[in-house]
């Protein structure tokens, strides 16, 4: 049986300092341990929901199956907003 089959819990979290980002991260993975460029992009990450994703649950923006592959191999998937717009800051400290 595949991860996808079995189901994997997550949380979801929301980025400060860029709408309509997401972080999903498996159950038990500490946000600690998400890379340092990514922490500090992201700044506070605001928990959305916990969720329980398998092969059968429909996501909105992102595809189930990538999203349960990602977080098998590393832990957490970034999702990022539609058409992939981040916002770049202008300025330092932003």
């Amino acid at each position: 049986m595949s991860p996808a089959d079995a189901g994997i819990d997550c949380r979801v979290y929301r980025a400060a300092r860029q709408p309509d980002l997401y972080v999903y991260v498996r159950e038990g993975f500490q946000l600690a341990e998400l890379p340092e460029a990514l922490q500090a992009r992201t700044g506070t990450l605001t928990e959305v929901m916990p969720l329980r994703l398998h092969a059968g649950r429909r996501l909105a923006r992102v595809d189930v199956q990538v999203v349960i592959a990602e977080l098998s191999r590393s832990g957490w998937f970034l999702q990022l907003p539609p058409g992939g717009r981040v916002h770049a800051p202008l300025h330092f400290g932003d």
